[in-house]
């Protein structure tokens, strides 16, 4: 799967093996994973099994997670985009779409999320022609729940994720062409 995507700011792109670096950067971090039941990586080869299992979902789903640059610098920010989610029951929901971001601590704060969640959405809905977009946030996380509000999602409903042991947010944003 090759693909690129240009914002004002940012390119998104396929995730490739050279994106090892940033992956570890991103997901080794504590401050990243607060919301994430904090459970940050500890090695390189944890980076390449991320790595690898978006590659998988690209091949089997014809979606996954895109990589997300910084046009300026070429500087890896994190990812963005969308997924099939085939494998938990969020909400009551077991096979659905979702957009979702996650980026490195350096880039927070400059809508970078809002941005890049925008240009996933759109392509989610202009070029794979999806219905609807499902979005889920930490029921603590302020800035994931303003950026998705930012991108189009509606906020629904909180719900109690029994694997993690943590209270989620639940949003939707329909296909406006339909």
């Amino acid at each position: 799967m090759t693909f690129n995507i240009e914002t004002e700011r940012l390119l998104l792109r396929e995730m490739r093996d050279e994106d090892l670096d940033g992956i570890f950067e991103l997901d080794s971090n504590p401050n990243v994973h607060k919301y994430l039941g904090n459970r940050p990586i500890k090695t390189k080869a944890e980076a390449q099994k991320v790595i690898d299992s978006v590659k998988q979902q690209y091949k089997q789903r014809g979606i996954g997670r895109f990589t997300v640059l910084e046009k300026a610098t070429g500087n890896f920010v994190g990812w963005s985009g969308l997924r099939l989610n085939t494998e938990y029951n969020m909400n009551g929901f077991t096979t659905y779409y979702d957009i979702g971001y996650r980026l490195i601590e350096d880039y927070w704060g400059k809508g970078y999320a809002t941005e890049s969640g925008k240009a996933a959405a759109k392509y989610a809905f202009e070029v794979l022609n999806l219905k609807r977009l499902y979005a889920t946030t930490h029921i603590d996380n302020q800035a994931s729940h303003n950026a998705l509000l930012k991108i189009g999602l509606h906020y629904l409903n909180d719900f109690y994720f029994p694997p993690e042991k943590m209270t989620l947010r639940w949003y939707k944003i329909n296909n406006p062409k339909l």
